[in-house]
C-alpha cells in the first residue's frame, strides 16, 4: 500500500475505507487502522452513531484522521451514492474493508427486490469494490478484505438465492458469508495480476452485538444461551478484529487466502493464515457466481475470468 510509513506511524499516508464501522469488528478495525496512521473514512448507516463512534476513536487515539459517509450497503443507489463521494477528484485508496453486516431475522427484502442478508452482506459490498476499483487502481499495491464468518465452514456447497425462496435465516447468513470469500478468491484471481490484492477475513468466536440483534429479531428467544456461550467461549471484539487487521495490513498476505484467529477450531487465538471452507473450493462456481453479481447490481469490474 502507498504511503511513507514510520516507526510510530506504519499505515502514514495510508488511504482506508471500512464499512460498518460504528461498532463491533468494523469500529475496533478502523481504529486499529488509525492508530497506525492511516487516513480512515467511516461508512455507517446513521449520523448520529457514525458520530459518536467517530468521538470515541479520537478519545482513545487524539491524532486519529477519521472522516464519516453514510450509506446503505442494501441499497444499490446508495452505494453507488457512496462511490461517487469516495472517488472524487481522482482519489487514490489503499484500503478497502468490507465489513459491515446483519444476521438472522425474517425474511425481509432490499429496495433492490433481493434477501436482505444477501443484500448488506455481499451484494452491496461487491458493488462498492467494483466502483471503487479506479480509486484502488491508482494506489500502488491496493487491498481489499472482505468479511466472511467462521459459520461458512458449516455449508456444504454454494446455494446462492438472491431473492431468498426458502428462507431460512441461519443458513442464508452463512451462504452470503461465503458468497464473500468466494468473491473474494475470485476478486484475487482477476485483479490479482493487475496488483490489486484481494483476501477474506474472520474474527472467529467475537463478542459483538450482531447475533444478538439477530436472536432480537425473532422475539428473542435463545438469546440466554447464546449470552452464555458468549461469555465463556468468545474473544472480545478489539480481539477478532486483530485478524482483520492482519489481513489488511501485514507484508506477507497471500492474496485469495483467508485469515483469521489460529487457535481451537478457528475461534480465537493469534491471526494469521487458516483454512478456508471446503465449500468455496469451486473456482468455477466463484466465476458464475461474480459474473451474476455484475448482472444483478449492474456493476461491472471489466475483468475477465482467469483460465
Amino acid at each position: 500500500m502507498a504511503g511513507r510509513p514510520t516507526e510510530s506511524a506504519p499505515l502514514a499516508g495510508v488511504t482506508a475505507v471500512v464499512t460498518g464501522a460504528n461498532s463491533g469488528i468494523g469500529y475496533h478495525t478502523a481504529l486499529g487502522l488509525a492508530r497506525r496512521g492511516a487516513h480512515v473514512t467511516l461508512v455507517c448507516r446513521d449520523r448520529l452513531r457514525a458520530d459518536e463512534a467517530r468521538r470515541s476513536m479520537l478519545r482513545a487515539a487524539p491524532a486519529a484522521d477519521l472522516k464519516v459517509a453514510l450509506a446503505d450497503l442494501s441499497v444499490l443507489a446508495s452505494v453507488r451514492e457512496l462511490a461517487a463521494a469516495l472517488s472524487e477528484q481522482g482519489s487514490r485508496l489503499d484500503l478497502l474493508v468490507n465489513n459491515a453486516g446483519i444476521m438472522g431475522g425474517p425474511r425481509r427484502l432490499s429496495p433492490d427486490g433481493y434477501e436482505l442478508q444477501f443484500a448488506t452482506n455481499y451484494l452491496g459490498h461487491f458493488a462498492l469494490t467494483g466502483l471503487l476499483c479506479p480509486a484502488l487502481y491508482r494506489s500502488h499495491r491496493p487491498r481489499v478484505v472482505s468479511l466472511i464468518s467462521l459459520s461458512t465452514r458449516m455449508v456444504k456447497a454454494p446455494a446462492f438465492d438472491p431473492t431468498g425462496t426458502g428462507y431460512d435465516k441461519f443458513g442464508a447468513y452463512n451462504q452470503s458469508k461465503l458468497a464473500n470469500l468466494m468473491f473474494a478468491q475470485e476478486l484475487d484471481r482477476r485483479a490479482g495480476p493487475a496488483g490489486l490484492t484481494s483476501v477474506a477475513a474472520h474474527p472467529g468466536f467475537a463478542d459483538t452485538e450482531i447475533q444478538f440483534k439477530g436472536v432480537r429479531l425473532d422475539g428473542g428467544k435463545g438469546e440466554r444461551p447464546l449470552r452464555i456461550a458468549t461469555a465463556l467461549l468468545a474473544q472480545s471484539a478489539s480481539a477478532g478484529a486483530e485478524a482483520v487487521l492482519h489481513a489488511a495490513t501485514a507484508p506477507g498476505v497471500v492474496g485469495g487466502a483467508v485469515y483469521g484467529p489460529t487457535g481451537l477450531a478457528q475461534m480465537r487465538g493469534r491471526p494469521g493464515e487458516v483454512a478456508p471452507a471446503r465449500a468455496a473450493a469451486d473456482a468455477a462456481a466463484a466465476a458464475r457466481l461474480f459474473d451474476m453479481s455484475e448482472e444483478l447490481t449492474g456493476v461491472s469490474f471489466g475483468l475477465a475470468a482467469a483460465h
